[in-house]
């Protein structure tokens, strides 16, 4: 430990002496072989973050005061969509926002896999496809549910393209993810019809009309809110096999889903082919040939991570929930069956019950939650002042990227982040990058946005969940 500190400090140096006669190579021991600054194996842990808060086990919001401010996020942030309300016809302005939001002619060129240019005609296919001028007058939105984990795209189309050639790690036609049981509006079905472009309650854009199942809105919401419940906890849990339902076998369920409970059935009978004593019955979803919505029981093994509410709001519980990420690869989008740095995040704030928007920019801004903004005007020490304060929990935003605070170590802030990679100073000067593209433990202060500005330089917002 005695050296990362000493590595960890000289790295935080050479930030400010970087050209200096003072910042020698030889007077810094060496990183650690991981080259990840100032984290040994010990802080891979949750437990050791944990052990050095006092009352980490404190509630720290209560249920009513967490809905307050769900209620707040979606009465005010305009990202969020309030799709219990929508009325029985949408204009076709409305909806034609929605779609040209995300669909609208790149105009940068994009890559596939291989590297190789998009043809513009590939592009203009699938614009398209979109049938944007096809849109009536008046829309009748039709109601749905989710009936698998399904990738919410910008555009009707499979098709990966990216900014670069052979980094294919960022799909810019990849925007979110909905989940099992996740209500939605159809507004507009693609000219093919096998998209269908739906508004969900954090975020609106494309997917398979083949993973939605259509029902009454009366029907939808009142599985919704349907108790007795389980919620998911643990990272990405699954249903048990079943050939009986093939549909409903090893389902995924990611954190902070909320799934009603099948009470009908005798406790006594097999679910499935299986007995049920040793599992949750759970209420999941089910498209049936025509696309109409029914729900199948489907057994969740208590084994597996979830709870009969969701967890209470403690700085221990946000720690091991987040920890539960640890080294899942960096998902775009929650492509990769992962998910991205807000994402994370905002999973993690689920499974204790706040509904937060889905990306970083609205997350930093949103009128629903408590912030701090930072810009030009604040200086480097006023923002290494601020940093030091951080409480874990608290969610640190530059542009394009978020971490979560999970402690101090040695008088240094240290953030678990889903994060492409960590750059650093080193004592003469140097820069050193480590690529990661995972759920991390990283210090905060050392690490560099680009090669004159650190995190904390950067930093636009930090946001307080209390």
């Amino acid at each position: 430990m005695t050296t990362l500190r000493h590595t960890l400090l000289a790295a935080m140096l050479a930030v400010a002496v970087a050209g200096s006669a003072l910042a020698r190579a030889a007077d810094v021991p060496t990183a650690p072989p991981s080259g990840v600054l100032g984290v040994t194996d010990a802080q891979l842990d949750p437990s050791f973050w944990v052990a050095r808060l006092p009352d980490a086990d404190k509630v720290v919001l209560d249920t009513r005061s967490i809905a307050a401010i769900n209620d707040k996020i979606m009465r005010l942030d305009p990202s969020m969509h309030d799709i219990r309300h929508l009325g029985a016809t949408l204009p076709r302005d409305q909806v034609k926002g929605w779609i040209t939001k995300l669909t609208r002619k790149p105009s940068k060129a994009f890559y596939d896999v291989e590297g190789k240019d998009v043809p513009a005609t590939t592009v203009d296919a699938i614009m398209a496809n979109a049938a944007i001028d096809a849109i009536p007058a008046n829309v009748t939105p039709r109601y749905g549910m989710a009936v698998r984990r399904s990738a919410l795209r910008g555009y009707p189309s499979d098709l990966r393209v990216f900014s670069h050639a052979g980094d294919t790690d960022i799909d810019r036609f990849q925007e979110s993810t909905l989940f099992p049981g996740d209500p939605l509006v159809v507004v507009q079905m693609s000219h093919d019809g096998q998209w269908a472009f739906v508004v969900s309650t954090r975020y609106a854009a494309w997917m398979r009309a083949a993973d939605i199942a259509y029902g009454e809105a009366q029907a939808i919401f009142a599985h919704v809110d349907a108790t007795p419940y389980r919620v998911i906890t643990g990272a990405k849990p699954q249903t048990v096999y079943t050939p009986e339902v093939p549909v409903l076998s090893e389902l995924q369920l990611d954190m902070g889903t909320r799934v009603p409970l099948d009470t009908t059935l005798p406790p006594d009978q097999p679910v499935n082919g299986q007995t049920a004593y040793t599992s949750w019955v759970l209420s999941l979803p089910l498209r049936g040939n025509d696309g109409s919505l029914s729900f199948h029981p489907a057994l969740l093994p208590r084994n597996q991570d979830s709870t009969a509410d969701y967890l209470p709001l403690t700085r221990a519980n946000l720690i091991r929930q987040a920890f539960k990420f640890l080294g899942e690869r960096y998902g775009w989008g929650h492509a990769y069956n992962g998910r991205d740095c807000s994402g994370f995040v905002s999973d993690v704030y689920r499974s204790v019950g706040v509904q937060m928007p889905r990306n970083t920019g609205d997350q930093a801004k949103s009128p629903g939650l408590d912030h701090t903004l930072y810009s030009d005007k604040d200086s480097h020490d006023a923002r290494v002042k601020a940093a030091m304060a951080l409480q874990p929990g608290d969610l640190v935003y530059i542009p394009g990227h978020v971490m979560m605070v999970i402690g101090n170590l040695d008088g240094q802030p240290y953030v678990i982040h889903d994060v492409g990679g960590m750059s650093y100073r080193q004592a003469d000067g140097s820069m050193r990058r480590v690529k990661l593209n995972a759920v991390s433990v990283t210090p905060l202060l050392p690490m560099m946005f680009n090669d004159t500005q650190t995190f904390v330089d950067r930093m636009t917002s930090i946001v307080r969940i209390r």
